[in-house]
């Protein structure tokens, strides 16, 4: 009898994992919880909330299920790891001590500064006014300041500031006007670092690790970096600029004593720690981290991953990845995603989306916010669609992941042209 998965979540990141998961040998039968259209190809989807932690347990104890795979990280914060270990079942992911290098960025910076591991120089509060003053002072002496909610903010809690009108409003609204609820009780003023910024894979065991690659992702809305953030409108793998020496750097300086301080401090990281970097004339400093695989940064990795993906996550979970190998398979790989028109602000749901059929075998489609109404594929979110092509070099990945743009529509369908073309620059 082969193994039953269940993966939580229902987006694109989600959608790749379950890919590369039905791949495995020792794969019988997957699960998603809720999953969506795309994923329902591949598993089995059932309709339980990926907050609804009772409801999660007693599905994955009735089913049998050998292991749990958390996409996002509410359910991780909340403290899935521990509900689950609790009962006896096996899951990928850390702990929600652990899991506060991302649901606490007052935890993650206090954790930097102790264990000397490089990162941007800040102050956290707690009152607006100190906080208003000290981020003035940045304005003042014409540097720009980070402003950054302590807690999860769906991507939306970070504001770079240029202005003091900017730097005002922004702390208003999180700390008066509460538009992040208790995510804003705390905040972190820090200085602006200059640089190109990198994101990094790698999964722990607690005190073991692989490193799987990096990725650049493409936060704003619109092309050129302009407009408001996003929960990433691309990625690419095999960045440039993140070269091999830069990555026995970031191993060295980042990962490795990041690991070792919360092992250190009595919670040891067991799942993916993504590093999000800054390489600056300095050198990598971390902007923050995270405790899931990235979105939509999984959609380009996975495609990069040659091996079985099951055993790496087995054995993170069991806290034995030592001696285990995950190959990486030459070339680079792009992921576009295709939009809501007004995302991330208002938008339209329910449109019908065609051209589905028509994309060729070597660009992968993977849903993200997407439903089924009457036997349609339709909208069903912000981000609708990640178009993801792997190849021998940047500009033919590029080239073929827009080429299958073109084929596919849906009213006010909205898509960044120039993916990747950071590293297609450097790369000549």
């Amino acid at each position: 009898m082969g193994k039953k998965i269940l993966v939580i979540g229902q987006g694109g990141r989600e959608h790749a994992l379950v890919w590369k998961l039905a791949q495995s040998a020792e794969v019988e039968k997957i699960y998603a919880a809720p999953g969506n259209p795309g994923i329902a190809e591949l598993a089995q989807c059932e309709d339980i909330e990926v907050d609804d932690l009772s409801e999660l347990l007693f599905f994955a104890w009735s089913q049998k299920i050998d292991l749990t795979v958390v996409g996002p990280e509410v359910p991780l914060t909340a403290g899935i790891v521990e509900l689950f270990h609790d009962h006896d079942l096996q899951i990928f992911g850390p702990t929600s001590a652990a899991a506060r290098l991302e649901g606490s960025k007052v935890f993650a910076k206090d954790l930097l500064r102790k264990y000397n591991i490089p990162t941007a120089a800040y102050e956290t509060f707690e009152d607006m006014q100190p906080a208003l003053k000290y981020a003035l002072d940045f304005i003042k002496n014409g540097r720009r300041a980070v402003i950054k909610a302590d807690g999860l903010a769906a991507g939306k809690g970070v504001v770079i500031a240029s202005t003091e009108a900017q730097v005002t409003a922004a702390l208003v609204g999180m700390m008066q006007d509460r538009q992040f609820g208790k995510a804003g009780d705390k905040v972190v003023i820090e200085e602006f670092l200059e640089g190109e910024e990198v994101s990094f894979f790698a999964i722990s065991d607690g005190q073991n690790y692989l490193p799987l690659m990096a990725a650049q992702d493409h936060k704003q809305v619109y092309d050129n970096d302009e407009g408001p953030n996003t929960g990433g409108m691309g990625a690419y793998v095999n960045p440039p600029v993140y070269t091999a020496e830069l990555h026995q750097e970031v191993l060295k300086t980042i990962v490795e004593p990041v690991i070792a301080a919360m092992q250190a401090e009595g919670c040891p990281y067991q799942g993916v720690l993504y590093a999000g970097l800054m390489i600056t004339a300095d050198g990598p400093k971390v902007l923050e981290f995270n405790c899931r695989f990235g979105d939509p940064e999984t959609q380009a990795i996975m495609p990069m991953l040659d091996g079985d993906l099951l055993p790496v996550l087995e054995a993170s979970a069991r806290g034995d990845i030592k001696g285990v190998r995950l190959g990486i398979k030459p070339g680079s790989c792009v992921c576009l995603v295709l939009a809501s028109g007004g995302y991330p602000e208002s938008y339209q749901k329910g449109l019908p989306i065609s051209g589905l059929d028509a994309v060729d075998r070597d660009t992968i489609v993977f849903h993200a916010g997407t439903a089924k109404k009457a036997g349609r594929i339709v909208t069903n979110g912000g981000r609708v669609l990640n178009l993801v092509s792997a190849a021998d070099s940047i500009r033919e990945a590029i080239d073929r992941v827009y080429r299958e743009a073109a084929k596919i529509s849906f009213e006010n369908m909205h898509y960044r042209k120039d993916i990747g073309h950071k590293g297609l620059a450097k790369e000549g």
